[in-house]
């Protein structure tokens, strides 16, 4: 027995070495790919000696003698720290996924081919000014010097992941960098899914009031009554089934309520203390580990320039010089139309023209599978735009048989400027040269803030459609592609975008919020990001005479939720204080306490306080409530909750009490019968989740932010190493966003937030500040992967400064590159 009891231990202590073994094996080879940022490199890709400082927070500043080896060192920077991210991307824009990932990402591959964005983006390289080629150029060579630095010295294939999913890494091509920023107006395009959910919905609900109820128009002007959807498009099915987009985690196509947002703002300087102009910029996106941004600083032939970059794009595309700042903000401009087109039903290889059958333009696309045969696409065009399958975006619950639907959209120009934008933008001396940069700018479309020392502007940039006035729909819901009044006549001039340049008030700023008021086909929207935040910003800003940097900040960590104070007195107007005393234990008592809580909280959604919780769960709880009778299952893709539609149906807008009353019950419920409901339901998902005792509950526990790695996010044990999750305050409609996922176990998941928070002060520029959500680095064993993930969470930021006497003062390392002798 003594034997078998020693023979175990050995073989026991056996496998303990083995494993231990092959951990050691495993972290050596991954940190192997660790870079070296003290070092020198000698490289032809540089005219001249480039210094790449890294300052304590691992931002490189590139320092070097001419705009193309500045360019080259961002590159040489970028694939240093997110090689793995900027070869996903490319991927992603390519559509060759699943040549990895197999067939879980062939759906994705499937529709990034339809829209075909790199052939799109290798078309437009040529239309490039000759020195955004230059930079695009000495950009791919920095990268391709890291990959050749990679290979040459065995330094572990540049990132851990590589050895996972062991590929050749193809050199780096300008297209390539055209083709992400292609795929980043594609995460920041919801017109789509809005146009398709209308229609959705009018098949449901064909009263156009009702349809203005849980579909309403930002507060202005109205919009004169549409058709039924079925009377545009006869023959639309009223109940198939919802068809959902692809479900992987590198899946590049946002759910419609996660489709872009962000907040912008700048003071003159008389609205300064200083007497400076003020800028601040908090772009938001879906969160990931790494995050999208990346700091850097750059020193051009026309100054110093210092904020957020992407990967795989060689422009500062936020940020400041000495002289001028910039913010961007999804300006939700109407970019994208649906058209159905019918087929000719003697020849489904023709499409209906203004002008008769004409046939599609078509191509073969092969799409190779891990350890599967490959698969043939038939992709086809029409006048219109690219024919998508019904399998997506749910369009095979609007298209009639024997037709197909195409896309109109600004993005897919075979010759977009914008990268000539963005590079100009970072040249510019002041805000009427910011402006005048950014007319070549075509998707996706965004307010543009400017700050220069002495003015303050706002300005839509990019491509607006021109449409037909009698346009059957008005770009609202999908209409027929062979109408000529529905068909786009080019674009809309770029002087024509809404501009506010030095107003009177010296306040410009945007959180999404509708811009102005138009009348069709003037229009820039019908369809805005925000109706909320907008009210807490305009009470903030208004209530100071004058601001300052730390009033920037003060707003843009602001977590008071104006829904809240406005919606919680209307819904709970007849049950506060009401209602016989209950005895523990009791759903009675339970509600009671819960109203009591929420009878003295002030709006405030933090982390730490129950309130938020039990409010968010029961106005969630509510609107489920009254759509689930007349949607059905569509009402699954009301993911978030919308106030205005709460805030019509409790003051009864245009009769819209109406929703209160459940269709197929007998009585006649009341919306007071519905919120006390609603708030039951809350509490019973609450008790489950979190337990009974509401004083205890925690905000954050609920709305954690999910900075998950793409790829490595779901491996078990190895999760917790690459996904970064914290508790956060905010909410859907707080300054702070924090945009919940809407869906699934966790609702209020913190998945979409801003990603980098800049505020910039011209009277004292050093004196500005930044921070990313995650860190500067993507390899999950550096000490720069989640090192700015806590000053994030806290509402810290780090110094943004353009001098290089402060960056090499607490340098971490600098990289030399040096041309040959």
């Amino acid at each position: 027995m003594g034997q078998v009891v020693q023979w175990l231990l050995r073989i026991a202590g056996g496998m303990v070495g083995i494993v231990l073994l092959l951990g050691l094996g495993v972290y050596y080879l991954a940190s192997r790919s660790l870079p070296d940022y003290d070092k020198t490199l000698i490289t032809p890709g540089v005219l001249a000696p480039v210094e790449i400082v890294r300052d304590n927070a691992n931002v490189p500043h590139i320092l070097g003698a001419t705009d193309q080896d500045a360019f080259f060192a961002l590159g040489y920077a970028h694939a240093q720290d997110r090689l793995w991210q900027m070869m996903m991307m490319r991927r992603t824009a390519q559509g060759r996924l699943s040549e990895l990932f197999g067939r879980r990402t062939l759906p994705v591959d499937s529709l990034i081919r339809r829209f075909d964005f790199y052939t799109l983006a290798r078309s437009s390289v040529d239309a490039q000014d000759p020195r955004t080629q230059a930079a695009l150029k000495a950009y791919a060579n920095g990268v391709n010097t890291r990959i050749d630095e990679i290979n040459q010295n065995a330094l572990g294939r540049g990132a851990p992941e590589f050895f996972l999913f062991p590929s050749a890494i193809a050199p780096w091509q300008p297209a390539d960098s055209l083709a992400i920023q292609k795929l980043m107006a594609l995460q920041l395009s919801g017109h789509l899914e809005e146009e398709v959910l209308r229609a959705r919905t009018s098949l449901l609900v064909p009263d156009q009031t009702r349809l203005a109820d849980i579909l309403p128009d930002a507060p202005g002007s109205g919009v004169a009554a549409l058709p039924e959807y079925a009377a545009l498009v006869p023959g639309a099915p009223r109940f198939a089934a919802t068809t959902r987009l692809p479900d992987h985690p590198l899946s590049p196509f946002p759910r419609r309520a996660l489709a872009g947002a962000s907040n912008a703002w700048a003071a003159a300087p008389h609205r300064s203390a200083s007497g400076g102009t003020l800028l601040a910029n908090d772009p938001h996106l879906g969160l990931s580990a790494p995050g999208i941004w990346y700091l850097a600083r750059m020193e051009l032939s026309s100054g110093g320039v210092i904020g957020a970059s992407i990967p795989g794009i060689p422009a500062i595309l936020t940020g400041r010089s000495a002289r001028l700042g910039w913010g961007l903000t999804s300006a939700y401009v109407d970019d994208q139309d649906l058209f159905i087109e019918k087929l000719n039903p003697d020849n489904p290889e023709e499409y209906r023209t203004p002008d008769g059958f004409k046939p599609f333009e078509t191509r073969k696309s092969i799409v190779n599978i891990a350890d599967e045969a490959p698969v043939t696409l038939t992709l086809r065009w029409t006048e219109n735009g690219p024919v998508l399958p019904g399998s997506h975006y749910s369009l095979n619950t609007i298209t009639p048989e024997g037709h197909v639907a195409a896309l109109g959209w600004t993005a897919l120009s075979p010759r977009d400027t914008s990268m000539s934008a963005a590079i100009a933008l970072m040249y510019a001396q002041d805000v009427n040269e910011g402006l005048a940069a950014a007319e070549a700018y075509i998707s996706p479309a965004q307010n543009l803030t400017l700050a220069d020392r002495d003015t303050v502007a706002l300005k839509v940039v990019g491509a607006v459609p021109r449409r037909n006035a009698a346009h059957q729909s008005k770009g609202r819901m999908p209409s027929l592609g062979w109408v000529p009044e529905n068909r786009w006549d080019g674009r809309m001039p770029y002087a024509s975008n809404p501009a506010f340049v030095a107003p009177v008030g010296g306040i410009v700023g945007n959180t999404n919020n509708k811009t102005v008021e138009r009348p069709f086909p003037n229009h820039v929207s019908f369809h805005w990001g925000d109706s909320q935040r907008i009210q807490r910003w305009s009470r903030l800003m208004q209530g100071r005479q004058v601001h300052t940097r730390d009033s920037f900040i003060e707003a843009q960590l602001d977590t008071v939720s104006f829904t809240a104070r406005a919606l919680l007195p209307l819904i709970g107007a007849d049950l506060w204080f009401t209602g016989e005393a209950a005895p523990d234990g009791t759903p009675q008592r339970l509600r009671q306490r819960a109203l009591t809580l929420l009878a003295d909280w002030n709006g405030e959604m933090n982390e730490h306080m129950p309130e938020p919780l039990i409010y968010a769960a029961w106005l969630r709880a509510l609107q489920d409530r009254l759509i689930r009778d007349e949607l059905g299952p569509l009402a699954e893709e009301y993911t978030h909750v919308e106030p205005l539609f709460i805030e019509r149906v409790y003051r009864d807008v245009d009769g819209a009490a109406i929703w209160c009353d459940v269709i197929q019950s007998a009585p006649r419920e009341t919306c007071t019968d519905m919120a006390r409901l609603a708030l039951d339901d809350a509490l019973v998902w609450i008790s489950e989740r979190y337990g009974t005792q509401l004083d205890s509950l925690r905000w954050g526990d609920a709305h954690q932010a999910t900075h998950d790695h793409q790829v490595l996010g779901e491996v078990p044990v190895l999760k917790y190493f690459v996904n970064i999750r914290q508790s956060t305050s905010g909410g859907d409609n707080t300054l702070q966003r924090g945009r919940t996922s809407g869906t699934g176990p966790d609702p209020f998941q913190n998945v979409h937030a801003a990603g980098y928070r800049g505020v910039y002060d011209f009277a004292d520029p050093d004196s500005s500040v930044f921070i990313a959500a995650t860190g500067q680095s993507g390899h999950f064993l550096s000490r720069y992967y989640d090192d700015m993930a806590q000053l994030w969470r806290r509402g810290e930021y780090v110094p943004m400064s353009l001098d290089p006497d402060l960056a090499r003062a607490a340098a971490v390392g600098v990289t030399r590159l040096v041309p040959p002798q």
